[in-house]
Parts: structure tokens; C-alpha cells; sequence
């Protein structure tokens, strides 16, 4: 039942070509574990050198750098591109994720008394948007609940059964970020599609963990962070769109590009701070030129395995149950393990215990609360090592059974 890899070993930690470890390779303080990627990123060293450099070069020569911003921002979009192999013609530059899903929200047609199709699953904020829409509309919001455990078949039952003749908009996130799982997004929009009915896609924590994300997946609207896996600079994630609905897409904030078709629109943003844009390409060359993106994703999911099974071990021994976490579509960095009770049952208990587990035991890590239980969420990347775990396990896994038997 569970999804834990039982035979997995602790893998190798990579190293820069200097022999030193990877962690050097960033500037995280080393005062602190941080097992939290997943949430906001890291920046490597050599793409926050990046930035420092351009935003130097603008705060220089203001008038020279913002009238010549918009083809930079135009010539970064075209290597984010062909990271995700889409075409450059067919990708915004958005500050994340949310304000990608925003923009969709802000164009989409008038829809009287529509509805708009959510799951339980779906990102906070997103969900957010989308409820604010369907008041516009006059319509609501229906939320389709997906068992953690069901496989792509029952996810795509459980989605698309809550499709109707009145729905406007599917919303799906295609990596959820509270409960760490795929969800079958080609099959799912594919028959939305079949319906007529606009898709879309949540893939704020995808690009990075998949080699080519859209491949297969036809969508209206797909949205991803790049400041997350990706480790460029925070405030950078695409916006791709690939059909006629594009055309109602403008930034939101309306500038001197407002006239130009999309995505060109968005490239040009007025005075605000676009380094993190030009940077990214930096971040991400990076971690191809140093190790593969192939290779990194290879550890990154090693690493998890064996993070999922010595944590899971550590609760389920000190509590009697077994803390696994039967994930249907488990993701190779992103892992579940379950907290004792009753820690963490809301958004919020989750939030206050992630702060805490920070300011007392000096680990950065991530909190989820789904359907009432509290999970930890388990997060990789190339600066962290099997140690990292090791630790949390024997020494942040008593105290978190403490505090449970204190409430």
C-alpha cells in the first residue's frame, strides 16, 4: 500500500567540479537545515551574481536599461522556453505562479452563472482567484475530491464527473502542492477539451522536476514557477498559452506594450525590477551545465526515497502506527509523511508549526494539512544530503511526538 521505497539506500550527494560539495554552490545559512525547496527556492550563487550585475547595470543608466528592457526580457523568454521546450511565441513572463493564474482570471470571458471546477487538492490562493471569478460570473466554484491514494484513473473519475453543461473553467493543478502528488492532467484536459470547456493548469511546482512538462498536455492556460525547482531568482515563472483564448491575456498591470500581441504585452512592464527574468536563464544553465537536469532529477528522487523512508520509520516507531503515506501519483523530489496527531489538522495549526519547528529546531521544512490530518512534506534538491535527514529523523522526530503528546 505504501509508497515507500523500502529498498532504497542513501545516495551519493553530488559535488561541483571543485570537489566541494553542492551546498556551496548556494548561500543558504548552514545554521539552519533546509528541507523546504519546495515552498520558495533557492538562488545559486552564480544567478544571484547575475542579478546583483544587472541591477547594478540599471541603477547606472535608468534611461539607457528600461527603453532596451523589453527585448532583454523578449531574449530571456526565448531560453525559458526552450527549457520547457514550448515555443517562445507561446510563453508570458509572470512574477509566479498565482499572478499567472490571476491573468488567466482577469481575461476570461463573461460567463453568467457559470461555474468554475476546483479540486480539493488545488493551491490556496489559485482556488482564491477562481471563487472571486465565479462571483463575477454569478455562478460558484465545485470542488472535486480526489482521494490522496487514487490512482490516475480514479483522479480522472473523481475531475471529471464534476464537469457539466454550466462549467466555464477547469482549474487543475498538475503537481499539488499540499499533498505532494501528480494529477493526470493530459487525460483530464484532453476530455475538458472534448467538452469545450477551458483548462487551466497549476503546474506551479513542475518546471525542473519534469524534462518536458507540456508535451502531451493540451491545455489552454498552463502556469509554473521557475524560482522553485528551477532555483531562479524568486518573482520568475512562465505563463504558456496555446490557443485563440490568448488573445484575451494582458498583464495586470497595464503598460506602453498594452497594444502588442500576446506575449510580447508582457515584456514590457514600466519601471519595475525585471532581473529576476534576466537572471533565470543563469539558474537553470547552471544546473545543466554543472550536473544535468537529467542527473539532478535522478538524486533528487534517490534522495527522497530514502528521506521518505528513514522519517516515515523514526514517526511510525515512536508512535505505534504506521506514519507512510500511500501517495496515488507520488512526485520524484516531493514526498508525504504523516505527523502524530493531532498536530497540523488545519492550514493554519500547519503554518504555526512549521514556524515553530524552524525557531526551535533550526529546520527549514514544510507543514501540510489535507482532509483534517497534518503531513510533513519532504522536499530535495542538490545541496542536500542524506545527513539532512538523518538528522530531522533522530532529532526533530521525538520533539514533534512531544509536542503532539503536549496539546
Amino acid at each position: 500500500m505504501s509508497t515507500v521505497d523500502t529498498t532504497s539506500t542513501a545516495p551519493t550527494p553530488p559535488a561541483l567540479p571543485d570537489g566541494r560539495p553542492a551546498a556551496a554552490a548556494w548561500s543558504l545559512d548552514p545554521a539552519f537545515r533546509h528541507l523546504n525547496h519546495g515552498s520558495f527556492g533557492a538562488v545559486p550563487l552564480l544567478a544571484q551574481e547575475e542579478q546583483n550585475r544587472l541591477r547594478r547595470r540599471m541603477d547606472a543608466s535608468p534611461v539607457e536599461w528600461f527603453p532596451e528592457l523589453p527585448g532583454r526580457v523578449a531574449a530571456a523568454r526565448t531560453e525559458i522556453a526552450r527549457f520547457l521546450r514550448v515555443a517562445p511565441g507561446d510563453l508570458a513572463l509572470v512574477p509566479n505562479a498565482s499572478a499567472g493564474a490571476s491573468v488567466v482570471f482577469a481575461g476570461a470571458a463573461a460567463r453568467p452563472g457559470g461555474e468554475i471546477v476546483v479540486t480539493d487538492h488545488g493551491y490556496g490562493a489559485v482556488t482564491m482567484g477562481a471563487e472571486r471569478l465565479a462571483r463575477r460570473w454569478g455562478g460558484r466554484v465545485r470542488t472535486a475530491r480526489v482521494p490522496l491514494d487514487a490512482d490516475a484513473d480514479t483522479a480522472y473519475e473523481h475531475v471529471v464527473g464534476e464537469l457539466g453543461e454550466a462549467t466555464g473553467l477547469l482549474v487543475i493543478d498538475h503537481i499539488t502542492s499540499p499533498t505532494a502528488r501528480w494529477m493526470p492532467v493530459e487525460r483530464i484536459a484532453a476530455e475538458a477539451a472534448r467538452r469545450g470547456i477551458p483548462v487551466l493548469v497549476d503546474g506551479a511546482h513542475v518546471p525542473g522536476l519534469a524534462e518536458s512538462p507540456l508535451d502531451g498536455l493540451s491545455c489552454d492556460f498552463w502556469v509554473g514557477n521557475l524560482h522553485k525547482f528551477g532555483c531562479a531568482p524568486r518573482g520568475t515563472a512562465a505563463l504558456v498559452a496555446r490557443t485563440g483564448l490568448r488573445d484575451d491575456l494582458h498583464p495586470l498591470i497595464d503598460s506602453w506594450g498594452a497594444p502588442e500581441p500576446f506575449p510580447a504585452r508582457f515584456d514590457t512592464q514600466g519601471t519595475v525590477d525585471a532581473t529576476s527574468y534576466l537572471a533565470a536563464p543563469t539558474a537553470l544553465g547552471f544546473i545543466e551545465d554543472t550536473w544535468g537536469w537529467d542527473t539532478a532529477r535522478t538524486y533528487l528522487r534517490e534522495l527522497a526515497d530514502y528521506a521518505e523512508r528513514i522519517v516515515a520509520e523514526a514517526f511510525s516507531e515512536l508512535t505505534g502506527r504506521d506514519c507512510r503515506v500511500d501517495v496515488g501519483m507520488p512526485v520524484g523530489a516531493l514526498r508525504l509523511v504523516r505527523l502524530p496527531e493531532p498536530l497540523a489538522t488545519t492550514h493554519a495549526e500547519a503554518d504555526a508549526l512549521r514556524d515553530r519547528v524552524l525557531r526551535e529546531l533550526g529546520v527549514a521544512t514544510a507543514v501540510t494539512s489535507f482532509g483534517g490530518v497534518g503531513y510533513l512534506r519532504l522536499s530535495t534538491h542538490l545541496y542536500n544530503t542524506p545527513a539532512d535527514f538523518e538528522d530531522f529523523a533522530e532529532r526533530c522526530v521525538p520533539a514533534l511526538g512531544a509536542w503532539s503528546r503536549d496539546r
